[in-house]
């Protein structure tokens, strides 16, 4: 393994220079800011460079210290993902050759595009563990379709849908994991989010309104009006 492009990373230059340009395909720039603005990169290379950066402590001040059984599941699995994506970038370079003697991260956005939906294509014709994967369609280039169920562990997910899983958490995910810079992921989707995680623990600041339904009105019950 190369050394890292910055401290507490995982990735080389070029590794992370190649992961950064597919997340720009998985969600591109267009008149809103895409993978590329949220730096979902910095998300991804900081989860992979170990057990550091897993748990925010609920006060926002930094992260939960694994250890014992806990840091070593979580390392294990890590881990995992870290080989994924070794395998990964050298795959992508491999069939970007393939298509258009360069490395991906020099190939333009069409040809970019063609590589990732190539490896999509092989995904989705490879059993999962445990069984099918179902629909993981992705729109390069414009819209996100029916995609990746976020409910598969990681262990079960491949390179491709791995990547669009991590890409997705970066550009949503609280800005305290590196992604979803100046917040906006959530910009996008219109979620006027937590200035911290320390709103949130301290009560200042409720989600409740996105989550929960609006409380439903029995037959006859009439509306309360001021006088």
């Amino acid at each position: 393994m190369s050394t890292p492009a910055e401290p507490d990373t995982f990735f080389d230059a070029h590794q992370r220079a190649t992961v950064e340009a597919a997340m720009a395909r998985i969600i591109p720039t267009d008149d809103q800011p895409g993978a590329r603005e949220a730096g979902t990169i910095d998300f991804l290379d900081r989860y992979l460079s170990g057990t550091g950066f897993i748990y925010a402590l609920p006060d926002g001040s930094g992260f939960e210290r694994l250890e014992g059984r806990r840091e070593q599941a979580w390392r294990s699995r890590v881990e995992q993902a870290r080989e994924k994506y070794v395998a990964g970038v050298a795959e992508l370079d491999r069939r970007a050759r393939e298509l258009g003697g360069a490395d991906f991260v020099d190939l333009d956005d069409a040809r970019q595009d063609d590589v990732l939906r190539a490896l999509e294509a092989r995904a989705q014709d490879a059993p999962a563990v445990g069984g099918p994967r179902g629909n993981q369609q992705i729109a390069y280039g414009g819209p996100v379709e029916p995609a990746l169920q976020q409910t598969n562990a990681e262990s079960d997910l491949d390179f491709f849908a791995l990547l669009v899983t991590h890409t997705r958490q970066g550009f949503y995910a609280d800005p305290i994991y590196g992604g979803n810079r100046d917040q906006v992921g959530w910009q996008v989707i219109g979620f006027p989010g937590p200035a911290s995680l320390a709103e949130v623990h301290t009560g200042r600041y409720s989600t409740l309104d996105y989550f929960a339904p609006p409380p439903r009105r029995h037959p006859g019950q009439e509306e309360d009006h001021d006088a």
